[in-house]
């Protein structure tokens, strides 16, 4: 049996409208289209890391892979938002090679992070900082007794150390500054719950001085951003 974790917000979450411009994505508040968090961190990343591998691989080799990985991603959310919300996946049956993966993924999260979940505020929650950017967090609610952003990741390969996922920190940061000012919260811990392909699990947390650590970084990329 599947670890069942109580579902309910004290909190009106808003669902914000998503829209493409220039191949970014932003939201609609309002008269406000804000970019979103991903965006921001895309387009403030320091480094040549990825145009090199591209130049290693092959574009059509590195888009196969991007692709793949996207939809093996997106599959792994849903069964996992599924699960939370719904409290099952009993009648999900996997055909393809790439959704048996996914499943096993998504499988590997729910049976080593799930049980560490005391509470789930909700789901692919959009969130915003007025005048500044916007996003989705996967999942708010309560890691081991606290109120925390988690977010579910997967990857190709294991992380070899924190400074991998750093980006992924300031993504958790960004979003609960974002639900600390709309609902006067006080949130300062972020969780990654990461699978790789391999079923190998991680999870990694962000909390006390890293957490505001990643807090200040991410506003200097929101700056960079801006000034951009």
């Amino acid at each position: 049996m599947r670890h069942e974790i109580p579902f309910g917000s004290p909190y009106d979450y808003v669902e914000l409208v998503q829209e493409t411009e220039e191949g970014n994505r932003v939201y609609v508040y309002g008269e406000e289209k804000l970019p979103s968090v991903t965006t921001i961190l895309s387009g403030t990343k320091k480094g040549d890391g990825l145009k090199k591998w591209v130049e290693k691989v092959g574009q059509e080799e590195a888009d196969r892979i991007r692709n793949e990985a996207a939809a093996r991603g997106t599959e792994m959310h849903e069964l996992l938002e599924r699960q939370l919300v719904e409290g099952s996946i009993w009648d999900y049956y996997p055909e393809t090679a790439d959704q048996k993966r996914a499943y096993k993924m998504a499988c590997t999260i729910m049976d080593q992070g799930f049980p560490s979940i005391d509470h789930v505020y909700g789901c692919e929650v959009s969130l915003y900082f007025p005048g500044g950017y916007a996003g989705t967090a996967d999942v708010i609610g309560k890691h081991l007794g606290e109120d925390a952003i988690m977010d579910f990741k997967q990857t190709n390969i294991p992380k070899k150390s924190r400074r991998f996922v750093w980006d992924y920190f300031q993504q958790l940061a960004a979003y609960a500054l974002a639900h600390n000012e709309l609902y006067g919260t006080e949130i300062r811990k972020g969780v990654i719950m990461m699978c790789s392909v391999d079923c190998f699990y991680q999870e990694f947390v962000l909390e006390g001085r890293e957490f505001d650590r990643a807090a200040d970084a991410w506003n200097e990329r929101v700056a960079q951003f801006n000034l951009s």
